[in-house]
């Protein structure tokens, strides 16, 4: 490789690839309780913790997706090793030990009880955390300061900071239950619908350059328009959280008219990524990249613009909000936006950072297929169990336990996409970290475009 740097991104993908499998497994247990409720003895494993453990898991192992993705594109962006190889393998180790002690912690009965899904790490772990961040921005920050400035990197590093900057509010916790509420969706929605979407698009735009060799500053306009839109459906598309927690009506129609626009920015990367593939016409040998490059603009579309539109408005929204629908729209967004970039990115690196030449496609190619329809088939009966709930609980008023009840095939549909999903890790997994054979004789990719 031409920047040693760009090898601690190996540690950040394993570590992440570890901290998902935990994800999916929680996941598959969470699934396994929903149709069969004494499968697990009572006391052993509350549901609660198997849902806090399989939430967490995904923001850790996506942060830590985004970290390496990070260490790998930012020499090659500003054509210089990284400020500090040692720093980047601290934060790592100290956000893996974090990450452990939460879920240990969870198992034996102890969280920030502060009834915030996603941020239940007690406060010694947020503190971690910050700390984590603010030692990855300072070497980021470092790396691109001393070497060539790119859009790429700009935009990533406005991502980055946005992703520790709105993470500090997870440490307000007031005592108003509606100001609670405003600000935790500040941290959430900030994240997944606002400053993630930049990470992802630059880490993406990085991709399409090295996998298309289409001229960077095309790509580079794309990104602008992108960017810009994402931050200005995201912001104000908050208000589509606000409608039933105590704030003022007035709300209801922002949310409605900004949250109706956030699947635009979703809609221009599908048109730019498939854009720049024809306009590219190169046979790059890494073509399971590709493959899952052009998937995470198609499912991001679907899952965080399709599925998002589709009970974003209020007048639909008082009907699915917080039922199965809800359920639906996450699984498929997280994994269309933000799970399959850092997959896309994987896959590119790892070859490279083992020395070796792309190596099992069939097979990362098979993985792809099976994990996307996995998803899917879990999307599609949750949405069907949403549909449900949102019928027989909030139109004809039916009691919750009695709704749930009727919506037990959907719940066995869901947990056959769950094993469907497994499958498809393992053979990503496979596919990915099983050693190829031939040596690497060159480097995989052309030389960036100036």
């Amino acid at each position: 490789m031409k920047y040693q740097s760009q090898q601690v991104a190996k540690l950040y993908f394993y570590g992440a690839m570890l901290i998902f499998s935990l994800q999916i497994v929680f996941g598959l247990l969470g699934a396994t309780v929903y149709v069969a409720p004494t499968s697990i003895p009572v006391g052993l494993l509350p549901f609660n913790v198997i849902r806090m453990i399989h939430t967490n898991a995904l923001i850790v192992w996506l942060l830590m997706g985004f970290f390496g993705s990070t260490y790998f594109l930012l020499p090659e962006e500003t054509e210089n090793e990284l400020y500090s190889p040692f720093l980047a393998k601290l934060q790592f180790w100290l956000f893996l030990i974090a990450a452990v002690i939460a879920v240990v912690g969870y198992l034996f009965g102890y969280s920030a009880n502060e009834g915030r899904s996603y941020l239940e790490q007690p406060i010694v772990i947020k503190i971690g955390i910050v700390i984590v961040a603010l030692m990855f921005l300072f070497n980021c920050t470092m790396t691109v300061l001393r070497g060539r400035k790119t859009v790429i990197t700009n935009i990533l590093l406005l991502g980055l900071w946005g992703v520790a900057i709105f993470f500090l509010f997870a440490f307000y916790v007031p005592d108003n239950v509606v100001i609670d509420k405003m600000f935790w969706w500040w941290v959430v929605h900030l994240w997944v619908e606002g400053v993630w979407e930049l990470v992802m698009a630059a880490i993406l735009a990085f991709l399409l350059i090295k996998l298309t060799g289409v001229d960077r500053e095309i790509i580079e306009k794309w990104l602008y328009v992108i960017v810009g839109l994402a931050l200005f459906t995201g912001i104000l598309g908050t208000g589509h959280h606000y409608y039933w927690i105590g704030t003022p009506k007035y709300w209801q129609g922002i949310g409605s008219i900004f949250g109706a626009l956030e699947p635009l920015p979703f809609l221009m990367i599908v048109v730019f990524s498939f854009s720049m593939v024809r306009k590219g016409g190169r046979d790059h040998p890494n073509r399971a990249a590709l493959l899952w490059s052009l998937g995470c603009a198609v499912m991001a579309f679907l899952g965080a613009g399709v599925w998002g539109f589709a009970h974003t408005l209020s007048v639909v929204n008082f009907y699915t909000h917080g039922t199965q629908f809800t359920a639906a729209h996450g699984h498929l967004a997280f994994y269309g936006a933000y799970a399959m970039i850092n997959l896309a990115m994987i896959t590119y690196a790892m070859p490279q950072l083992l020395g070796r030449p792309p190596y099992n496609q069939t097979l990362n190619i098979w993985s792809f297929w099976i994990l996307t329809l996995g998803v899917v088939a879990m999307t599609l009966a949750l949405t069907g169990a949403g549909i449900t709930q949102s019928y027989l609980e909030r139109g004809l008023g039916e009691a919750y336990m009695d709704v749930q009840q009727q919506m037990t095939l959907w719940y066995w549909a869901r947990l056959g996409g769950g094993v469907m999903v497994t499958l498809g890790l393992v053979l990503y997994l496979i596919a990915v970290f099983v050693p190829g054979r031939a040596p690497i004789s060159n480097r995989l990719d052309s030389p960036a475009t100036k």
